[in-house]
């Protein structure tokens, strides 16, 4: 399999446009996107060393991109006193062995997986902030820290078959507010 190669100075030209559109369909504003791409070119500059021809010029570039997307929610995430959105990396001297490291094997879908995993994360997320309080409140309680059903009823004073019924109506409305903004 020939070795592919990396060169810079055509890198605006071959693939900013590219990467843009797969940024702004991510983040959905245009400044940030085009910072985004800019620090993808900045980072892959500062990596060059590291790559070693075993993905193409584009892929190791869109690796680079897709983890400054996730450091870019994560940053919004830990500003705003979010959940921490949780990426399982490699643990790597430099980003671009680590980007090797990935898109090397094509069979190899965890860097994939993993932003999938975030953005479907922050789309729950933004979901659940649409919920009433007391609603999200309790569906948290019940589905992500699994707090016991007679705890949660003792804290709000209701039944068990009224907690089940909120679950079931947070559910119903999560589901709903991920076909609108996740499935499409």
């Amino acid at each position: 399999m020939p070795k592919h190669q990396l060169n810079p100075k055509k890198w605006i030209d071959s693939y900013a446009d590219y990467l843009f559109n797969y940024t702004i369909t991510r983040v959905n504003d245009k400044d940030i996107a085009e910072d985004l791409v800019q620090e993808t070119f900045f980072s892959g500059l500062k990596s060059a060393q590291n790559f070693k021809g075993e993905a193409s010029e584009r892929t190791w570039l869109i690796s680079i991109l897709k983890r400054k997307i996730i450091d870019h929610y994560r940053k919004i995430n830990s500003t705003k006193g979010k959940a921490e959105v949780r990426v399982n990396f490699s643990e790597s001297d430099t980003e671009g062995d680590w980007l090797e490291e990935r898109v090397a094997d094509p069979f190899d879908k965890n860097a994939e997986n993993e932003i999938e995993n975030t953005e479907l994360g922050l789309a729950i997320h933004n979901c659940l902030e649409k919920l009433p309080q007391k609603q999200a409140d309790i569906f948290k309680k019940k589905t992500i820290q699994n707090f016991d059903t007679e705890a949660i009823c003792n804290e709000y004073n209701i039944t068990p078959s009224n907690l089940w019924v909120i679950i079931h109506r947070a559910r119903t409305t999560l589901a709903n507010c991920l076909d609108e903004t996740w499935f499409k």
